[in-house]
């Protein structure tokens, strides 16, 4: 797997972690106030672990608008 393909792979992953964790948060399901801090650190976290592979990427000679969305 060459970088690009795993970065690639590692932001879609974020991508459905953020999904998943805005689910919980929208639906109610948090079940107390340490859980909700949780979750919204972690989102935190992973949004500025995806900005960093986005910045990263678009460095790379291989990069263009699709890649991550391919």
């Amino acid at each position: 797997m060459d970088v690009v393909n795993f970065a690639k792979y590692l932001y879609k992953k974020i991508e459905q972690r953020e999904q998943d964790i805005s689910m919980v948060l929208i639906s109610g399901g948090v079940q107390n106030q340490e859980q909700y801090r949780q979750l919204v650190g972690e989102a935190q976290g992973l949004s500025f672990a995806k900005e960093e592979i986005k910045s990263l990427l678009e460095n790379n000679a291989d990069y263009d608008e699709d890649t991550l969305r391919s």
